[in-house]
């Protein structure tokens, strides 16, 4: 058209269409056409992170044990379960500790209510063998007391002149009752008067001194320390 005043466009030949295509720029034709750069295929691969891109290491990672979450729900199974044996050990012996107290308080309860009962046992047993004795002591006492008119007797005859034969009997009685424990009471003429070993049943007059003891009417008799009967006197002074 003329009068355009417009620049002419630059054709472009064959030979510079070859040579870039040659070199990698976009052709119509030859190898590699059709393609997408390396570097947009690795970019959409794997997109870089941005600021508000998600952390590709903790994608799918473990939580943290001691975190915000529940006690124990890091823990695997097996630490869980010894856990939970160790707290029921722990009752356990608690438990076994308590029941040994009580076993030992019980223990202690006992030795002492025994050591009671043993001495309660022991005061009943003297007891019991001090009135079989005193039983034994009375009941002898009884009876040498119930021989006495016996030896008065004896005593009687042998001081009138009784034969040999009475008095061999009345010594022989008197020894046996002696080993037993019976004393003889008769004291000697000129000794003192004692109102607990003599009865006074006559009385003459002396010198003005103390009384004392004159003759013996009958002899006294003490068993085994006690005073069974008084030697009846006669009492001067």
């Amino acid at each position: 058209m003329s009068g355009d005043t417009s620049e002419p466009l630059e054709e472009v030949t064959v030979e510079e269409v070859a040579d870039g295509v040659g070199t990698g720029g976009v052709g119509t034709g030859g190898e590699g056409a059709g393609e997408p750069a390396p570097a947009a295929a690795a970019g959409s691969a794997a997109p870089a992170d941005g600021p508000h891109g998600p952390d590709a290491s903790s994608v799918g990672a473990d939580p943290v044990p001691g975190g915000d979450g529940p006690p124990g729900a890091g823990e695997a199974p097996e630490e869980q379960s010894e856990a939970v044996e160790a707290d029921g050990d722990a009752d356990g012996i608690t438990g076994e500790v308590d029941l040994l107290g009580r076993a030992l308080r019980e223990r202690d309860d006992y030795l002492d209510a025994l050591r009671h009962l043993q001495a309660d046992f022991e005061n009943y047993r003297k007891r019991v063998a001090k009135q079989q004795a005193d039983l034994s002591a009375r009941a002898a006492e009884s009876l040498v007391e119930k021989l006495l008119p016996a030896l008065d007797v004896a005593d009687l005859a042998v001081a009138h002149g009784a034969s040999g034969e009475v008095e061999q009997v009345w010594k022989a009685l008197l020894d046996a009752l002696e080993r037993e424990g019976l004393e003889r009471i008769e004291p000697l003429a000129g000794r003192g008067f004692d109102p607990t070993l003599h009865d006074a049943v006559a009385h003459e007059e002396g010198d003005g001194g103390g009384q004392e003891v004159a003759e013996v009417l009958r002899a006294g008799y003490s068993w085994k320390g006690r005073v069974l009967r008084p030697a009846m006197v006669k009492v001067r002074g």
